[in-house]
């Protein structure tokens, strides 16, 4: 995949300056560069917290004449409009 990146001159100097020196493209040293700095566990300060589930229940049950063992009631009282 293509994309654009915008570094700073210098930055961008030393990075096509080290990749000349490891005969390499600077593709690949920001390739590898970008492994590396993926394959690192994140600090736990840093990572994002899972949010919590919030649990929303309501007093009730099913109505009357609702059979969830019988599929095809079901449906028929469904389109009926209950």
């Amino acid at each position: 995949m293509k994309t654009t990146i915008e570094l700073p001159d210098d930055l961008f100097v030393a990075a096509k300056r080290r990749a000349a020196e490891d005969r390499t493209t600077l593709r690949a040293l920001v390739e590898r560069g970008l492994r590396v700095q993926l394959r690192r566990p994140r600090p736990a300060a840093r990572r994002a917290a899972s949010p919590a589930i919030a649990w929303v229940t309501v007093a009730g049950g099913l109505p009357d004449g609702v059979n969830l063992a019988d599929r095809a009631a079901m449906h028929d009282w469904l389109r009926t409009g209950r």
